[in-house]
């Protein structure tokens, strides 16, 4: 397994594919990079040399933020619009989708699972 920016890529993966596990990498920005490094990106990542990897890591880090930085980049601006209280933020505070989707039916994946309803127990009568 290669280690690039603090995640294991498994090495039986295609590196254009491989490089996808880092956060903040996609498949259009793995592609710029290893055009960048000059590597083959339908070649395994277990059969890159050190020389590749190392071409890799170094365009990796002085393309852009990747992992921790973007994480917490991405967290700051959520709290910054949960605290100026805008729409949005107050979207993000309630766990319901942000961007318009509707919550009638769907937007399960953001309300997490149905809470089903409790019907109420009949009291016995004397």
């Amino acid at each position: 397994m290669a280690r690039i920016a603090g995640v294991d890529i498994p090495a039986n993966k295609q590196v254009r594919i491989g490089l996808t596990y880092i956060y903040g990498i996609g498949d259009s920005r793995a592609a710029k990079i290893l055009a960048q490094a000059d590597v083959d990106p339908y070649a395994k990542i277990s059969t890159l040399d050190e020389d590749q990897l190392n071409r890799i890591r170094h365009v990796i880090e002085t393309e852009g933020q990747i992992e921790g930085d973007l994480r917490k980049e991405v967290g700051l601006n959520i709290k910054r619009l949960i605290e100026i209280q805008s729409y949005r933020g107050l979207r993000h505070r309630r766990s319901l989708p942000v961007r318009g989707q509707r919550t009638h039916t769907n937007a399960r994946t953001r309300k997490g699972p149905r809470k089903g309803t409790v019907a109420g127990k009949k009291k016995a009568t004397k």
